[in-house]
C-alpha cells in the first residue's frame, strides 16, 4: 500500500508522450490499419483503452475463427520493421482481451466486462526470451484467434506490460490499445468477466518482479484465457526469424478497411501464440537505438519511457 507521501511525490510524475502503440489491425492476413483503434495520444493509462484515446467512428467486421493481428509501433504512422516494435529492454508479456458492450464506438473501456482471449509470456528460458521480444521479431505483429463468443459489438484490447523496472512496486509499465469491432456469426460463449482496473494488483508476482535473474517460469497477471492456453515455458531455443512475412509489410496506413471479397489474399502468415517452438539457433532482435519521424508524432526513439507516470496512476489502475 503506498504511503501518501509517496502517492504525493507520485502525483509529480510526468507522463510521457506517445511511446509504442498498438496502432494496427489485420483480419485473416488483410490490413485494416487504423480504422476501427482508438489512438492513445499517450501511454499514461487513465482509462482501460489507455489516456486520451477518444473512440473510433470505424468497426472492423470480424468472426469466430477469425485469425487477427494487432500491430505495435514505436512512432505513430510508422510502420517500418526497420525500428523495433518496443525496444529499449521494454521485455514482458502480452495479453489481449474482449468486452461486449452495446455500441463499441461510444463504450468506456473501464466500465466493460473483460475477458482475456490471448496471452504469452516467458516463451523459452534457455535463454529468457520474452512476448515483447516475439514481438519485434515479427515487426510488431502479434497474432490470435477470436473464440466462439456471441455476436455483437466487442472493445478488443490489446495490452504490454513491460518488466525492465518491475523489481519495485509501481515499476511495471502498462501499453494498451483498444480496437472497436463487431463480431458475426452465432457463438453462443458468454465468458467469464474481470474488471479494468480490477484485474492485477500491484504485488501480483507477473507485476512485481526482478526479470534480471534465470527464470524458469513466470505468472502472466490477470484471468486464465478464454478457450486458449498460453504457451508453455520452452527449454529449447525461441526461434528469432519471423513468422509474418516482413517484406510485404506496408510503408503506409491505408484509409479504409480492405475487407472485400476482392482484396487480395493474405500474405502474411500466422505468428502463433501458441505451441512447442521450432528447433532454432537463438539469436537477437536488437535494432539499435535510430531515430523516427511520422505523421503526427516526433521523437527520438526509446528517448522517452512510456510508463512515467505510472506510480502518478498506480493506486487506480491496479486498485491499490
Amino acid at each position: 500500500m503506498f504511503t501518501k507521501a509517496i502517492l504525493l511525490a507520485a502525483s509529480l510524475a510526468v507522463s510521457a508522450s506517445a511511446h509504442a502503440t498498438f496502432q494496427e489491425m489485420w483480419v485473416n492476413g488483410v490490413d485494416q490499419g487504423n480504422f476501427c483503434v482508438r489512438l492513445p495520444a499517450s501511454n499514461s493509462p487513465d482509462l482501460a483503452c489507455n489516456a486520451g484515446s477518444a473512440p473510433s467512428g470505424g468497426l472492423c467486421s470480424i468472426q469466430p475463427g477469425d485469425s487477427v493481428t494487432v500491430e505495435m509501433h514505436q512512432q505513430p504512422g510508422d510502420r517500418s520493421c526497420a525500428n523495433e516494435a518496443i525496444g529499449g529492454d521494454h521485455y514482458g508479456p502480452i495479453n489481449i482481451y474482449m468486452a461486449k458492450v452495446s455500441d463499441a464506438t461510444t463504450a468506456v473501456g473501464s466500465d466493460a466486462s473483460w475477458f482475456k482471449i490471448n496471452e504469452m509470456g516467458l516463451p523459452s528460458d534457455n535463454p529468457d526470451y520474452w512476448a515483447t521480444e516475439v514481438l519485434n521479431d515479427n515487426c510488431g505483429h502479434y497474432t490470435f484467434t477470436i473464440p466462439d463468443v456471441a455476436p455483437g459489438q466487442y472493445l478488443l484490447r490489446a495490452e504490454v506490460i513491460a518488466l525492465h523496472v518491475a523489481s519495485s512496486v509501481g515499476g511495471a509499465q502498462f501499453y494498451m490499445s483498444c480496437f472497436q469491432v463487431n463480431v458475426g456469426g452465432s457463438g453462443t460463449a458468454d465468458p467469464p468477466t474481470v474488471e479494468i482496473p480490477g484485474a492485477y494488483g500491484a504485488q501480483d508476482p507477473g507485476i512485481l518482479i526482478n526479470i534480471y535473474q534465470s527464470l524458469t517460469a513466470y505468472t502472466i497477471p490477470g484471468p486464465t484465457p478464454y478457450a486458449t492456453t498460453s504457451p508453455a515455458v520452452a527449454n529449447t531455443p525461441w526461434p528469432t526469424t519471423a513468422t509474418w512475412n516482413t517484406a510485404d509489410q506496408p510503408s503506409t496506413v491505408p484509409t479504409a478497411p480492405a475487407g472485400s471479397a476482392s482484396a487480395p489474399p493474405p500474405s502474411s502468415p500466422t505468428t502463433s501464440a501458441g505451441g512447442s517452438p521450432p528447433t532454432s539457433a537463438p539469436g537477437s532482435s536488437s535494432a539499435g537505438t535510430p531515430t523516427s519521424t511520422a505523421a503526427g508524432a516526433t521523437q527520438t526513439m526509446y528517448g522517452q519511457c512510456g510508463g512515467q507516470g505510472m506510480l502518478s496512476h498506480i493506486s487506480w489502475y491496479l486498485q491499490i
